[in-house]
Parts: C-alpha cells; sequence; structure tokens
C-alpha cells in the first residue's frame, strides 16, 4: 500500500493556500501527505481536454507535484461520470456539474460527459496512472425503496442501459491500460455489493470496471464494510480513507428523515472520529495484498478541513501494515523430506 494521500476535490477555492495546484500540493506536502488525487473538473488543477492531448503538459502538471514532494495518485471524474447516466427527476439538480451551455440540454450533457471521461482515460496515461475514480451516476436511485412496487423488469432494463453506457468507455480504459474504479455511493446505481454485481453482468465482467472502496457509506447503509473487502478484494483498485458515523434513534434511522448532515444518525467523521474499524480495514488490504493508494477525502460535518487533514496523515501513516517477509515461527521450521514421511509412519 501507498501513502498516505489526499483528495484535493473538497480543498479548492480561490482562496490561498488552495488557489492553486502548486500551492495546494506545498500544503498537503507539509502536512505529511506523499500523493493526491486530482479532481479533474477542477481548472485550478488541471486542464483535462489539454492533458488528453499533451505530454508534455502532463510532465509539467507531475513536475509541479514532484517539485512539492508529492505524486498524483489518480485522477477523478465524480462530476463527469455522475452525468453519464441521469434520472430525469435530477436533471436541474445535477445541470450544475455541467459547462453553463450544456444546462437544460440533457441528451447534449451527457454526451459530453462521456467525453470527459474519455479524455481521463488519455490523461491517465500520459500521467503514467493506472486507477481512475469515478461515479457511475443512476437511471434507477428515484426507485430504491421498492414502493410503490418496481413493474416487473425495470431493474434489468436500467442496468441494461447502464452498461450500455459504460461500455465503449470502459474499452476506451482498457485501450489507456488504465483501470475504472467506481464509487460505490448512495445515489448511484452501484450503491453496494449487490448493485455492483449486476453492473459487472451489464458489461461483460470487463476487467476494468473495478471498486474504488469507501467504508463511510457502507456504515451509513449498515453494511458489513471488512466482508465486503473479502468478498470484493480482487476488484478493488481504489481506497478512499473516510469516517462515518452511525447512531440511529427512535426518531430516525438510514433514511435521515431529510435532515442536514450534521443532525442525521449517519454522518461523515474526520478520521478516528468516527465507528470506522480502520485496524480490520487495514489488516484485510494488507492479506490480501491491497497495492493501490490509501486517499484520506475529508467531508467531516463537525472538523474544520484543515485540522482534519492535518490530522489524517499520521493516523492513515500509522494504520498503514508492512507485510512481513516470513512467518514468526520459521526459525523452528525446516525442510526434511524424509522427516515428513517419518512423521506420517510411511517408509522412507
Amino acid at each position: 500500500m501507498r501513502g498516505p494521500a489526499i483528495f484535493l476535490a473538497q480543498f479548492m477555492s480561490d482562496e490561498a493556500p488552495f488557489d492553486t495546484l502548486a500551492s495546494a500540493t506545498r500544503w498537503m506536502a507539509d502536512a505529511g501527505y506523499v500523493g493526491v488525487q486530482i479532481p479533474s473538473w477542477d481548472a485550478r488543477c488541471i486542464d483535462l481536454a489539454r492533458a488528453a492531448d499533451s505530454q508534455d503538459y502532463c510532465d509539467e502538471i507531475a513536475g509541479i507535484c514532484a517539485e512539492n514532494g508529492v505524486a498524483i495518485t489518480e485522477l477523478s471524474t465524480h462530476l463527469q461520470g455522475q452525468l453519464v447516466a441521469v434520472h430525469p427527476a435530477y436533471d436541474a439538480a445535477f445541470d450544475g456539474f455541467a459547462p453553463e451551455a450544456l444546462r437544460g440540454k440533457p441528451v447534449e450533457r451527457q454526451a459530453w460527459a462521456v467525453e470527459q471521461v474519455k479524455l481521463a482515460a488519455k490523461a491517465s496515461r500520459r500521467l503514467g496512472l493506472t486507477a481512475h475514480a469515478t461515479f457511475s451516476g443512476a437511471l434507477l436511485w428515484p426507485f430504491l425503496y421498492p414502493w410503490p412496487q418496481r413493474p416487473a423488469g425495470l431493474v434489468e432494463e436500467g442496468f441494461a442501459e447502464l452498461g450500455k453506457r459504460w461500455r465503449p468507455i470502459l474499452d476506451a480504459f482498457e485501450d489507456a491500460g488504465v483501470d475504472l474504479c467506481y464509487e460505490i455511493h448512495p445515489g448511484e446505481d452501484l450503491h453496494d455489493g449487490v448493485s455492483y454485481e449486476r453492473f459487472l453482468g451489464a458489461v461483460g465482467g470487463h476487467a476494468r470496471a473495478r471498486i474504488l472502496y469507501d467504508p463511510s457509506h457502507f456504515v451509513l447503509q449498515a453494511l458489513d464494510y471488512l466482508s465486503f473487502i473479502d468478498i470484493y478484494h480482487e476488484r478493488i483498485g481504489m481506497f478512499h480513507v473516510k469516517d462515518a458515523e452511525f447512531n440511529p434513534t427512535g426518531r430516525s434511522g438510514v433514511y435521515g428523515g431529510f435532515q442536514d448532515w450534521i443532525d442525521r444518525p449517519g454522518r461523515f467523521r474526520s478520521l478516528g472520529d468516527g465507528h470506522v474499524d480502520f485496524t480490520g480495514i487495514f489488516s484485510r488490504f494488507a492479506q490480501y495484498g491491497y497495492d493501490g493508494w490509501a486517499v484520506l477525502e475529508w467531508e467531516c460535518c463537525l472538523k474544520h478541513p484543515e485540522d482534519g487533514a492535518r490530522e489524517g496523515a499520521p493516523f492513515i501513516a500509522s494504520h498503514m501494515i508492512r507485510r512481513a517477509t516470513r512467518a514468526f515461527d520459521d526459525f523452528a521450521g525446516g525442510s526434511d523430506p524424509a522427516l515428513n514421511r517419518a512423521l506420517l509412519g510411511l517408509k522412507p
């Protein structure tokens, strides 16, 4: 495992030190990070179209980061990926993710989003990256709860369409040699293991259709996030280190009662302030040989982001496990075929 790293999306602003990639990466390096995940939609960090087209520009971007002591871990197209599949009920809500000229034009907006994610595949290749972060988008999210009763075939049709939209994008990532890692996230059609499996079936088990694992979203669903790693570790290509807590009451539970984040039973917290068993998670990743980055995503509803970031780097570093190179009882072992047969009562 590599790290600690941090996702810049929640930190970039029009105020220093987070108004440019250079100053933001210097701040993060000073806080103890050795990697940054870059939001591809933020022009303060990167010009995605230019990065897809120009190796010199990619070398320049990577050089800025390297000069400040951090590597680029991955690019992200969370916002563009969301627009690959949008149910009409959410058209207005998601229009802000697209350029102003495309707002109110869902067909053109969707085509732009597809091209954006494909550009990210090319840019990732030029940057020497092997994984990319995105959202799946959602056609079925309004039908999450099975009331009113879903018509027969609705879910199957939704995943078939989702697979149809993503298959050419996945093929572009195959051409680029980059894994496309979907964040398993409420609000997306890929929000748990079963929905991910449905999608995987719809894209023919595509080798590039992998998982961005974020345990905070599983805490809020009351899903066993440790067993998730046991089941899907071969498909996990990225890791967002994010904490959360779930404190249901007699008045509110998983659905949160339409309350603001700070009042919900389930809410995101800074590392170490929530309920996530990170010792168990990092142990599972060490057991299965996860060799990707550990990337902090700050989304705490209480703590200031800069405080969360400063505390996050040593927290991640203290949980990362260097795999043992030999068994603890090797000193008492040895290899003697003749002795083995004798111990089994067999003839030499």
